[in-house]
């Protein structure tokens, strides 16, 4: 392990004192490589998708492990994305001269080598290998076991592109032991890995971060909720509702929890109802909620609960302000929304929320690297540090001043 990681570290050094112009192009060189190993990745998908089968792999699990052309294309558009991007390395980002006449610039450079542990969905292998690359970051991935194929044959494609071009395969290098004890070697070796972003379950999250010697940036879980405010249109509602839980039921900026003002309860749950019933959504609700429509109980643990599933709690709340109380204590930090006409309304859940992405009048589903305009995110942080929220390209970068002089001293 000490051995590779050093390679990797090594690997990283060289990456950083490449131009953006030189990145861009092998980037633009990976996107072709995914398109010319179409067939070679969807064979190796195959072999993920039956051992899934035969482990009875979670419905959520087996959607975002899926691949076929359509989505190798998306993955190759979204390295293409990236590439297209600007180059978030040596921007000067502040600049100015002291009284002793020394000027100063504070300078964006790469962390170096940024350690990625995730579950399931194989694209991230691409898009995080993109995001660390034009970074001019190195990368470690440790993909989950049950798309192990699918990221090998990914990755064997992007590491064909370097070799090509006399840079070091480790620069996108998956951890060669990918058991428990790997990770736990991984996450305390400090002296070659800069960052660990873990994304995946409670457990895994909890682990890493109670563990790691190296720095950690969360991406934990998305307990994403939705307020329809009493001034909220109602049609409007219903479809931004609707697409924030059934688009996509398995990703963490669906929603959870659908809270309802208390004055329009009566008028909308029964549309509601009806409406989510069309899409096959299994609903829970409050007492309150049960009033109007007949729904099974929601538990307070099911109000705490990422179902990452077609399966939504209700709660009727007393406005703005029961909105908000339910979010503190229930929300993780990634997504929050308002359905609202009311602009004082709005402002306020806006700066009362505290949440990587707060919105009005808008799907949760937006929250996500490609939508934001970043080409691909390495996750959604729930961080407060560091980065927060999508973290594209920008978030994988650090500084350092850079001090020019004409003989001073102190």
């Amino acid at each position: 392990m000490e051995q590779f990681l050093e390679k990797a570290k090594h690997a990283s050094r060289i990456l950083s004192t490449m131009g953006g112009n030189e990145r861009n192009r092998i980037l633009r060189e990976m996107a072709e490589a995914l398109r010319a190993n179409t067939m070679n990745i969807i064979e190796a998908n195959a072999i993920d998708m039956r051992n899934a089968e035969a482990s009875d792999l979670a419905p959520s699990m087996k959607e975002r492990l899926l691949l076929d052309e359509k989505r190798i294309e998306a993955m190759a558009v979204a390295i293409e994305e990236i590439a297209a991007l600007k180059d978030p390395v040596g921007k000067v980002i502040e600049g100015w001269v002291t009284e002793a006449g020394l000027k100063i610039e504070k300078v964006s450079i790469p962390i170096g080598v940024i350690g990625i542990i995730y579950e399931s969905r194989p694209n991230v292998t691409s898009d995080t290998a993109a995001l660390c690359f034009k970074s001019a970051n190195g990368c470690v991935l440790k993909g989950g076991k049950e798309a192990e194929a699918s990221n090998a044959a990914i990755a064997e494609a992007l590491q064909g592109v370097l070799v090509r071009n006399n840079l070091p395969a480790e620069l996108v290098a998956l951890l060669p032991d990918s058991s428990r004890e790997g990770v736990a070697k991984l996450i305390r070796m400090d002296k070659y890995v800069d960052l660990i972003v873990p994304r995946g379950g409670e457990g895994l999250i909890r682990y890493v971060s109670q563990n790691a010697t190296v720095p950690v940036v969360k991406h934990d879980k998305g307990l994403c909720h939705t307020y329809i405010d009493k001034n909220a249109k109602i049609e409007s509602a219903i479809e931004i509702a609707l697409n924030a839980k059934v688009q996509r039921p398995g990703v963490c900026n669906s929603m959870e929890t659908l809270l309802v003002d208390r004055t329009i309860a009566p008028s909308i749950l029964p549309l509601l109802k009806e409406a989510f019933e069309r899409a096959h959504t299994q609903l829970k609700g409050c007492d309150q909620t049960r009033e109007w429509i007949d729904v099974p109980k929601a538990s307070e643990e099911d109000f705490d609960t990422e179902y990452l599933a077609n399966i939504l709690n209700i709660r009727v709340v007393d406005g703005v302000e029961g909105a908000i109380s339910h979010i503190v204590r229930f929300g993780s930090g990634h997504s929050e929304a308002i359905i609202t006409e009311n602009i004082t309304t709005a402002e306020r859940f806006m700066d009362a929320v505290d949440a990587a992405a707060v919105y009005v009048n808008a799907s949760t589903r937006f929250t996500d690297g490609g939508a934001f305009g970043f080409g691909a995110e390495v996750g959604i942080s729930t961080n407060k540090l560091h980065a927060r929220g999508p973290m594209g390209v920008e978030g994988l970068t650090t500084y350092k001043y850079k001090i020019y002089g004409k003989g001073q001293i102190r």
